[in-house]
């Protein structure tokens, strides 16, 4: 069965163009122009992938706030924001709202077909692991749950981002090891620009911080990469 990809780009010529790319590749694309059809229809049954313009029409959010809809419906729906704007204000927000990967229209479709592959892939990782018995790690104040790809600090939730569940994962794994940026897109099973693996480690540290002021579990070692603060453990 064809795999399901769901685009939404309001410039007909680029909606058009992807949507051959990605079809000539296998999937099966579903196009929309703007974010309300676009969620009437998602709502009802998700695709395996969303790929999401951000500037939608006359909403120049419009993909921000269709991505925080559709995370609502959905934790592990991979999403991509595709968009003309390439800042880190932009793509701190992108991630900040769930998405798994940010990318510039510039980019080749090449690159763009890779990333998908990427996330898919992590996608089908992740519903393999349902078919186990549960598998727990307990680092100190921390649980992480496997299967069901849950997080607690003290008992209270934390809210990942599939993204966000693995580069944990990672980083527990080996409580005072570092993991440099490449470990942690491998670990999140998908590619990542540097400073996008950079806004994923402040966005977890930002929701534990919520839970905790004085969290400082994740720590960075300057020019080599990140790790779990062994104390933590």
């Amino acid at each position: 069965m064809k795999r399901h990809i769901t685009l939404i780009e309001d410039e007909p010529a680029i909606r058009e163009n992807y949507r051959d790319a990605l079809e000539r590749r296998g999937y099966r694309v579903s196009a929309y122009s703007d974010r309300h059809s676009a969620f009437q229809a998602l709502r009802t049954g998700l695709p395996d992938l969303a790929i999401i313009d951000v500037g939608l029409g006359d909403e120049p959010d419009g993909g921000f706030t269709l991505c925080r809809d559709l995370r609502q419906l959905s934790a592990t729906l991979p999403m991509i924001f595709l968009t003309a704007r390439d800042s880190d204000v932009d793509t701190v927000h992108g991630l900040r709202l769930g998405a798994d990967d940010y990318v510039t229209k510039d980019m080749s479709l090449d690159h763009l077909l890779a990333r998908i592959t990427a996330l898919l892939r992590r996608a089908d990782a992740w519903a393999e692991t349902l078919q186990q018995p549960d598998e727990i790690l307990r680092r100190g104040r921390l649980t992480l749950n496997l299967d069901r790809m849950t997080v607690a600090w003290d008992d209270r939730p934390v809210e990942l981002t599939v993204t966000e569940f693995w580069m944990l994962h990672s980083l527990i794994q080996h409580p005072g090891h570092v993991r440099n940026r490449d470990q942690l897109m491998e670990a999140a099973r998908t590619y990542l620009e540097a400073n996008t693996v950079t806004s994923h480690i402040k966005r977890i540290r930002r929701k534990f911080q919520q839970l905790d002021d004085n969290f400082d579990a994740i720590q960075t070692a300057y020019g080599m990469g990140y790790r779990w603060n062994a104390r933590e453990a």
